[in-house]
């Protein structure tokens, strides 16, 4: 198949750059290291390059991604980095063989982990962002909780999701530096192997951490490349001019094919001006006519993945695979 035989809005791979990506990765943080995080994806089948790169443990942030990924025979090491109210299906997984560790943060996620049938708990920390994360002081309390009910505590995680995207490099590690500080106290008093922490903004200044739950890095987007990573934008929407007039242009890549919590995509020559439910009005530097196809790129890649049912990966304009986006939903 051709690059011009798919039907657009198209996600599209560049199968050189993806392996590019994931090489890079594994050469900084090898094996255990790192835990990939398959919200970015979604995707079993890449999924399995991680895991072929040596990365055998990862991520997940939904119950649908942990039964996917145990059904695609990737549940060794995987950890839910979420809190979960009804963990039934988590249980079914654990009970079918597959080794799942939740994230708990009050007695609340404690008693629906045993309740369920998880085994296993890391507890959450909040080191700065305000989201999950229970105070760093209080940990300890919640570990012992979580033994007293049977269940066997793993360590502790806490993401410095806030200093991701922070420009400034000596910034980022000076304030990793002091989300971590929190992070090992509370390690202190829950103890247990595992400090889980980090994603790609953070991935080579965060060296407290035992593993590193970066995502982003295998496909890329806008927003992480503007920090100068070494990892390069293999995943674009692939889109067709639709309409053309002498000041502008429109492709058929809206809102519903792009995550745009993070702003505009961008299109390589050209400016774009804004996004509508199935429309994207740019104008390029040399003219562009009805027909045309142009590779945008998404500004937040993991949202963007979750609204396609598949993935075309290329090399040049032949399409080599094709794999199916398996864990969407919930």
């Amino acid at each position: 198949m051709h690059l011009l035989d798919l039907q657009t809005p198209a996600l599209v791979v560049d199968a050189a750059l993806l392996d590019a990506n994931l090489r890079t990765m594994a050469d900084a943080l090898p094996g255990a290291r790192l835990r990939p995080h398959v919200k970015a994806h979604k995707t079993t089948a890449l999924a399995k390059r991680q895991a072929d790169a040596g990365h055998r443990g990862f991520t997940c942030a939904t119950v649908r991604e942990v039964e996917g990924m145990a059904a695609a025979g990737l549940g060794e090491d995987l950890l839910l980095a979420n809190e979960v109210l009804d963990t039934r299906r988590l249980g079914a997984v654990v009970r079918g063989g597959a080794r799942v560790t939740l994230a708990v943060d009050s007695p609340e996620t404690v008693e629906a982990a045993a309740s369920g049938g998880v085994r296993e708990v890391v507890v959450d920390v909040n080191v700065g962002l305000p989201r999950c994360g229970i105070d760093p002081a209080a940990a300890g309390e919640l570990a012992d909780l979580a033994r007293s009910k049977g269940l066997s505590v793993r360590g502790v995680m806490g993401y410095e999701g806030h200093l991701m995207l922070r420009k400034d490099p000596a910034e980022r590690a000076e304030r990793t530096a002091e989300s971590m500080a929190l992070l090992l106290a509370a390690h202190e008093d829950v103890g247990g192997d595992l400090v889980s922490a980090g994603g790609t903004g953070t991935y080579a200044v965060n060296t407290w951490a035992t593993e590193i739950q970066a995502g982003s890095y295998a496909l890329m987007d806008t927003a992480y490349a503007e920090l100068g990573l070494p990892f390069r934008q293999a995943l674009t929407v692939l889109g067709t001019v639709i309409s053309a007039s002498a000041k502008w242009v429109v492709a058929d890549v809206g809102l519903k094919a792009l995550g745009m919590d993070h702003g505009n995509p961008a299109i390589s020559g050209a400016h774009v001006h804004f996004c509508s439910d199935e429309h994207l009005t740019f104008t390029p530097e040399t003219p562009a006519r009805v027909g045309d196809r142009v590779r945008v790129l998404p500004a937040h890649v993991d949202p963007t993945i979750a609204l396609h049912e598949r993935i075309h990966v290329v090399d040049g304009d032949e399409v080599v695979e094709t794999w199916p986006v398996d864990l969407r939903g919930w």
